[in-house]
């Protein structure tokens, strides 16, 4: 793979955001990837502000977005190239992972993240679109856009904050599941096997603060330890990589900072296609 096979797509348009600066750090998150690697940006959706609202009203709000979404990563994967994607929320997985059903048979799913969002609106208790992302892309509930990701391919690294029926639904439904002490690279080597892994990374995965997310759940991932994970995967199984839910500080010091960790730990991983 080279620099030229690598797609920047940027989630601009609101997908159920509840925080102020997922959509800012969506933008701040491109911005730096097209300062290391040069590369063009396409931009789907316009920004609005951020609300508190149920998932039956944010999901009809963002059809736009996730409409556009999934069709710019189709684009990209039917011309056999990587999509890199900087979206502000994991509701954008809704287009995303059906995008990547449609165009690479038995792709694998890397989750990283401290939630299953494996909640559907039977299970929902916080209506919160973001954690219903996995089990609609699964076909537990139908979004309108899409699904096609069969459980047993996907592997929710870092996880710790679940809802009591979404466990049961994920053990169920024969999701794999990595604590953050088990997550190691060879445990995410011998998931992927010879399969196409589509990675998706929630920064509330990590320690929190180190690259802030609105969900800041404690005894995360090291950035060392999932720097180590990204390296690990060879390029050739690389079908995507999203990067979501970096809530950009307002403070431009504290955002720098935060940026700075993002990319020493997608840095390394994103190099090897120079």
């Amino acid at each position: 793979m080279r620099l030229q096979d690598l797609d920047l797509i940027v989630s601009q348009g609101r997908i159920a955001d509840r925080s102020p600066n997922a959509i800012r750090g969506a933008a701040v998150t491109a911005a730096a990837l097209t300062e290391r690697y040069g590369l063009h940006q396409t931009i789907v959706g316009t920004p609005q502000p951020h609300q508190t609202d149920d998932w039956s009203l944010s999901l009809p709000q963002a059809v736009d977005t996730l409409v556009a979404l999934k069709a710019a990563v189709e684009h990209v994967l039917q011309g056999n190239r990587v999509p890199l994607l900087a979206v502000n929320t994991c509701s954008a997985g809704l287009a995303t992972l059906p995008a990547l059903a449609a165009s690479v048979a038995d792709a694998k799913i890397l989750w990283v993240d401290a939630h299953g969002d494996f909640n559907t609106p039977k299970t929902t208790g916080s209506g919160y679109l973001g954690g219903m992302v996995l089990a609609a892309a699964c076909g537990l509930w139908d979004s309108g856009h899409g699904a096609g990701i069969a459980p047993e391919n996907v592997l929710v690294v870092g996880i710790r904050d679940v809802d009591g029926e979404e466990i049961d639904l994920l053990r169920s439904s024969g999701v794999r599941m990595l604590a953050p002490v088990e997550v190691t690279p060879e445990a995410v080597v011998d998931f992927i096997g010879e399969s196409k892994v589509w990675i998706h990374i929630d920064w509330d995965a990590l320690e929190p603060n180190l690259v802030p997310a609105a969900y800041a759940i404690d005894h995360g991932l090291l950035p060392c330890q999932l720097r180590d994970v990204l390296m690990s995967i060879p390029v050739a199984r690389i079908a995507g990589i999203e990067l979501a839910e970096f809530e950009a500080p307002d403070d431009e010091g504290q955002c720098a900072a935060a940026v700075s960790t993002l990319l020493d730990i997608v840095g390394p991983a994103l190099d090897r296609y120079l």
